[in-house]
């Protein structure tokens, strides 16, 4: 086994119609008011359904007003499908009988606030080889702006989880790196997705390969370049052990040459954290040449300069 080097580091309510397919890189016109050159946005953010992060999801629009973004995206985790939750590690995802509630919370948030702040209905929606029939069933039931497609699992392996880290121990890092790097092509092409969120997240806890994996990330970039998805800059990584954002700086300005479209995200499970590192974010993204931020409203992509 190669040594790895670490560093210290789902029934619907008839209330809410169905969505629609996605229409790729289709225009809207911003919310009235909004100015699109000063926009501030944060696309990704949980809440106390999820069982990991606390705040109820008015906590987190009172607090996206307070803090003067433009748009909030509430993106909380899909429910578990793979694996049965009441025999898995506890707090990794909303209970399936929540999802409707979340959506429909949401919904009423999104009308109650529509003078102060304009939101987004979104999901995080786990890419799961296998199971993407029963996450199309997910998907199609609510009205989404937009879906996020994340890899956290690789099996019943979540990568993410700072219990589960043992797993290392016991793999051959390398071939770890190329088996995420390959389910996160395979959710891009699987058409259920608007981005991949936190792309490069197999890095969170600083262990990787020895050998170069250059040619994963960039076959991975390719994928969604190629399925014309977006990525997400995600902020979150700089309060990891591994302790640079997702992507990294090299990743991020190859997503640039190849002309893939990024929005942001501070992956908050806090509310005071929401917004977190954006301000740097939003300087990295110019430093990779970025000068547009991708917006979803009603699963259609509008890129706004900013």
């Amino acid at each position: 086994m190669s040594a790895a080097k670490r560093t210290d580091c789902h029934t619907r309510p008839r209330s809410v119609p169905p969505a629609k397919r996605p229409t790729r890189a289709s225009e809207f016109h911003p919310s009235e008011g909004e100015n699109p050159m000063s926009i501030r946005i944060d696309y990704h953010t949980h809440h106390e359904r999820c069982g990991h992060a606390v705040g109820g999801l008015e906590d987190y629009v009172r607090q996206a007003i307070a803090t003067g973004l433009h748009q909030i995206g509430l993106s909380d985790h899909m429910p578990l499908l793979h694996v049965k939750p009441h025999e898995y590690y506890p707090g990794m995802a909303m209970a399936m009988d929540e999802l409707p509630r979340y959506v429909e919370e949401a919904l009423a948030l999104k009308e109650k606030y529509k003078g102060d702040i304009d939101i987004r209905v979104g999901m995080e929606g786990d890419y799961i080889e296998g199971y993407e029939e029963k996450i199309a069933e997910l998907i199609d039931a609510y009205p989404w702006d937009y879906v996020i497609g994340s890899v956290h699992f690789l099996g019943t392996w979540d990568i993410t989880d700072y219990r589960q880290t043992g797993g290392w121990e016991m793999r051959d890092p390398m071939a770890v790196y190329e088996r995420y790097y390959d389910a996160v092509g395979k959710a891009a092409r699987s058409g259920l997705y608007d981005y991949i969120g936190h792309i490069d997240v197999i890095k969170r806890f600083g262990f990787r390969p020895q050998d170069d994996v250059t040619r994963l990330e960039d076959a991975a970039l390719e994928a969604v370049r190629e399925a014309d998805l977006a990525i997400e800059l995600n902020a979150s990584g700089l309060r990891m052990p591994c302790a640079v954002m997702f992507p990294g700086p090299r990743m991020l300005k190859k997503a640039c040459e190849l002309g893939i479209p990024v929005t942001l995200g501070s992956d908050c499970h806090q509310p005071e954290r929401l917004e977190q590192y954006l301000p740097e974010a939003r300087m990295r993204l110019k430093e990779a040449g970025y000068g547009q931020l991708a917006t979803f409203q009603s699963r259609k992509r509008l890129l706004i300069d900013f």
